[in-house]
């Protein structure tokens, strides 16, 4: 403790601290002002939400936008000669609402102007299979439309276009096919129907073989329904030059594959293949009084081309069917 003086005189006054001042916040407005005007402010504002301001348009909001036109209800392309030389510059837009409106001139230019559209079908399918991999949904399902009328309307396409540029096209159909969102799956399965009636059979089926043994089991059962179409439509000939054991080792395939698609789309091949069998068959009886039977000479080709299991089993789908 310390000691008093001994002279009793108070202690000298100690200076005081100054106090501090408080400061004096300024008004909302005012102060949003002073943020506004300094410069040193690199942070974005928030825009206040005005009430009375008319709504932004959202990307969503421009997809609704986009009409999806019926393939009936094109009309021809005004200018079609200016239309064809800019096609596949517009299809490589980034502005995806002009890819759109590309996409449809290729549509009508398929429908309405096709000797314009034939020069340059490899380019433009090529630019269409860019397209198809577009996230938006309004360029993907116009693209997927666009394959459906070019298919409508150029039978032998791969007479037009090279295998490359066709193997693409048809890998993105049977992804897209493959897709859970449902309107993409219909488009695309709409289009590999015109594919498969428009095209002819046996060169469409050497393409489809590839898929059976896709990783994707999706994909092989839409490449398995593709092949049922093709079989479908193929006469003795077409299937001997293809290959009657090697068609039927592909429904044999088919058979055990994990989807009912694809197994149901392999009965149809067997179905198929032994009605043009059982139709020369009888042809040949006609002509041949010793004629073989028709059930022994099926057999007899499923057992020298398949494994006894799968030859069983392939006879018995073709004796139901009957």
């Amino acid at each position: 403790m310390a000691l008093r003086a001994l002279d009793n005189t108070m202690p000298a006054a100690v200076e005081e601290r100054p106090k501090k001042v408080a400061k004096v916040a300024a008004p909302p407005v005012a102060a949003a002002a002073v943020k506004a005007a300094s410069p040193g402010s690199g942070k974005k504002q928030k825009k206040k939400n005005d009430e009375n301001s008319a709504p932004r348009a959202t990307a969503a909001a421009g997809e609704q936008a986009v009409e999806y036109i019926p393939s009936e209800e094109l009309e021809a392309a005004a200018h079609p000669k200016a239309k064809a030389a800019g096609l596949v510059a517009e299809l490589d837009s980034k502005d995806w609402i002009r890819a759109c409106e590309a996409l449809n001139d290729a549509r009508r230019l398929a429908i309405h102007h096709s000797a314009l559209l034939n020069p340059i079908l490899e380019k433009v399918m090529l630019a269409i299979v860019k397209t198809m991999k577009n996230p938006r949904s309004a360029v993907l399902k116009t693209s997927i439309m666009a394959c459906t009328d070019i298919f409508n309307n150029f039978g032998n396409l791969l007479s037009s276009v090279s295998d490359d540029a066709f193997d693409k096209l048809l890998l993105q159909l049977l992804l897209k096919a493959s897709q859970d969102k449902r309107f993409v799956c219909e488009e695309a399965e709409k289009a590999m129907r015109a594919m498969a009636a428009s095209m002819p059979p046996l060169p469409l089926l050497k393409k489809l073989k590839a898929y059976v043994h896709h990783a994707n089991l999706r994909v092989r059962a839409k490449a398995a329904v593709a092949i049922s179409h093709c079989a479908a439509r193929m006469n003795i000939e077409a299937m001997k030059e293809f290959g009657m054991s090697a068609l039927l080792q592909v429904a044999a395939e088919l058979l055990n594959d994990r989807l009912p698609e694809a197994r149901e789309a392999a009965r149809s091949v067997v179905a198929s293949v032994h009605g043009a069998f059982a139709k020369e068959a009888a042809a040949k009886g006609k002509e041949e009084e010793d004629a073989p039977d028709v059930a022994a000479s099926w057999e007899s080709l499923c057992s020298l081309s398949l494994p006894p299991i799968s030859a069983q089993a392939v006879a018995k789908i073709a004796a139901s069917s009957q």
